[in-house]
């Protein structure tokens, strides 16, 4: 997964607007650290669409608070942006996380 051209589907504003502009690559996987714990994360699948999650972490501990698959380019702004309102949305919409 090429991090540059993940980072241009989502879009500067929406970076700026999710993580403060902060994001982090390991292996094949793009964090972006939201705060209070939480972090999204963009994973490349093999059927080339992205898994998008949003991640409370706590020590060690990580729980998997939302996920949706088989997230287009042209989508993975807007679904990371709903991932990163752990406040005020539920991830993904209308099921309660």
């Amino acid at each position: 997964m090429d991090a540059k051209q993940l980072l241009n589907q989502i879009g500067r504003v929406n970076l700026l607007c999710i993580s403060g502009g902060r994001s982090r690559f390991t292996g094949d996987t793009l964090i972006l650290p939201v705060g209070s714990g939480y972090t999204v994360e963009i994973t490349l699948d093999p059927s080339d669409t992205y898994t998008v999650r949003r991640v409370f972490t706590r020590g060690i501990k990580r729980w998997i608070k939302g996920e949706v698959k088989d997230v287009y380019a042209d989508e993975v702004g807007e679904i990371a942006y709903e991932a990163h309102a752990f406040r005020s949305y539920d991830f993904p919409k209308g099921v309660a996380a």
